[in-house]
């Protein structure tokens, strides 16, 4: 009785982690503070001078996204900020940083008319007009699945993700753009779900990408907080139909499951849960826990220590702000280079001043804007 308890407390971050995400400052839960972002996205009209950069809404297609077991199409939007200079230097090649999104994202909320919290062209532009930024080509994909979010993760059920990210998208776009095709010239960065998939693509990934930057990365680490509630809505989603009604932590739950324990046996959601008629599935949960990255990164210091540059942040009001300090304190246990920082700010609060005066300088002084010597 007691070991049974004990393995119900020790539910893996990436449960907890989706419910986190629920939380921001003051209270708020997500869905709250990406309305309020959203309402004041709408209301502020762009006030960016200088030159604009221009936005490409393409769709590529995923060979490695092919015959996923959600039945979402390997073919995927892509949105591709081309900076100010591109079409005027037409011999000029280009560094280009890919950038992910998060959970219940898309890219069309970054890149297109409506912006959720983040209007990334106006900062992009802000960034390049201040001079604290280069030019160079941005991508990003969307990865807005069935299941509302990929986890940019491999499974039979969601697709691999992993592959689409570092092998279709990054040779497709130095194919059909004027792109340094080299890893130097190429960094990573995500918010999120987006931050996430950073560190899980960047710990596999260190020949196709050369610095990296994970912004309030969620699940990271096993955490041992459970909430039987959820897992009861949970166990009642028996169709993709059924998330338009569920709350966020449960249509979190049923991402990470079709991301980190598919079941191509188990139909019709192709997915087996950490628990069955309250009860802890242990072998499951492990697979949850082997996602986590902090339970990942003793097995690519190597790959990590390859980077030119990693950087960690999270607001000071974010409910994942202890499980990306426990980030840091691993990765300097294990003698990875990298820098962390703290800002006041919710999950969703500041992203886009964190992309223009943050990120954008990041991979200005780290990624390489030259061709690489043969």
């Amino acid at each position: 009785m007691k070991s049974t308890i004990l393995r119900a407390r020790r539910i893996s971050l990436h449960l907890a982690a989706a419910m986190a995400l629920l939380a921001g400052a003051a209270g708020l839960s997500f869905a709250q503070a990406q309305e309020q972002a959203q309402a004041k996205a709408q209301t502020t009209a762009p006030t960016t001078a200088g030159p604009h950069g221009t936005v490409e809404r393409i769709k590529v297609h995923g060979k490695s996204l092919e015959g996923n077991l959600e039945g979402d199409s390997p073919d995927r939007y892509v949105s591709v900020y081309l900076p100010p200079g591109y079409k005027t230097h037409r011999k000029q090649r280009y560094p280009v940083l890919y950038l992910l999104h998060g959970y219940m994202d898309n890219d069309d909320n970054w890149f297109g008319a409506k912006h959720m919290f983040v209007n990334a062209p106006e900062a992009i532009d802000k960034s390049l007009a201040s001079g604290t930024a280069r030019e160079m080509i941005v991508v990003m994909p969307n990865a807005y699945t069935v299941y509302m979010g990929s986890m940019y993760s491999n499974s039979v059920t969601t697709g691999d993700w992993e592959s689409f990210i570092a092998r279709d998208l990054v040779s497709y776009i130095d194919a059909h753009y004027r792109t340094l095709p080299d890893r130097a010239s190429r960094g990573l960065a995500g918010h999120s779900m987006g931050g996430y998939g950073t560190m899980r693509l960047g710990m596999k990934f260190p020949e196709v990408f050369s610095s990296l930057y994970s912004m309030s990365a969620c699940c990271l680490e096993p955490n041992p907080n459970q909430q039987n509630a959820t897992m009861a809505k949970t166990e009642a989603i028996r169709s993709a139909t059924d998330l338009e009604h569920a709350d966020f932590g449960t249509r979190a739950m049923i991402a990470s499951a079709a991301a980190w324990s598919p079941d191509p046996k188990n139909p019709p959601l192709y997915f087996d849960l950490p628990w069955a008629d309250g009860k802890m599935q242990p072998s499951i949960e492990a697979k949850w826990d082997a996602n986590a990255p902090i339970a990942m990164i003793d097995q690519y210091v190597p790959n990590l220590k390859e980077y030119r540059a990693i950087a960690l942040d999270v607001g000071t009001k974010d409910g994942l702000m202890a499980s990306v300090e426990e980030l840091d304190r691993n990765m300097t246990l294990m003698g990875i280079p990298h820098t962390f920082e703290t800002y006041e700010g919710t999950h969703v609060s500041g992203i886009q001043e964190r992309l223009e005066k943050n990120v954008m300088p990041f991979f200005s002084k780290n990624l390489s804007f030259s061709r690489a010597k043969r």
